[in-house]
C-alpha cells in the first residue's frame, strides 16, 4: 500500500520590487480553490544543520493592526503545539503568559 501524499502550493504574486503583493495557497488534498492570504510564516527544521529555517511573508496591503494580531495568534498557537508534541506544559503555560503580556502590551494600544 502506497502512504498517502499531499502538496501545499504558495504563490507570491510581487511588483518590480519583489514586494509580494498577493499571496495565495492550496493543498492538494483539499479541493477547495486557493486562498488568499496577506501573510505568512513558514518554518522547516533541518536537522543536518540542527537549525530552523524560515520563510516570513506579507503583502504591502497587510495592516500594522492584522500583523500584530497575526504575530500574537501564531505565538498562541505555537504554544499549544509545544504541548502537544513535548508534553512540556509548564513551558506551554510559560508561553502562554507572555503570549498575554504581548497582548496586553501590544493589542491594546
Amino acid at each position: 500500500m502506497a502512504n498517502k501524499k499531499s502538496q501545499i502550493n504558495i504563490d507570491i504574486s510581487m511588483d518590480e520590487n519583489n514586494v509580494p503583493e498577493k499571496l495565495t495557497w492550496n493543498a492538494s488534498d483539499v479541493e477547495e480553490k486557493p486562498q488568499d492570504t496577506k501573510a505568512l510564516f513558514l518554518s522547516v527544521w533541518d536537522s543536518n544543520a540542527k537549525q530552523t529555517l524560515k520563510m516570513d511573508l506579507w503583502t504591502k496591503d497587510m495592516r500594522v493592526d492584522e500583523m500584530k494580531y497575526f504575530f500574537y495568534q501564531t505565538l498562541l498557537l505555537m504554544s499549544d503545539n509545544l504541548e502537544r508534541a513535548t508534553n512540556e506544559k509548564e513551558m506551554a503555560d510559560s508561553l502562554r503568559d507572555f503570549c498575554k503580556y504581548f497582548s496586553d502590551k501590544m493589542l491594546k494600544s
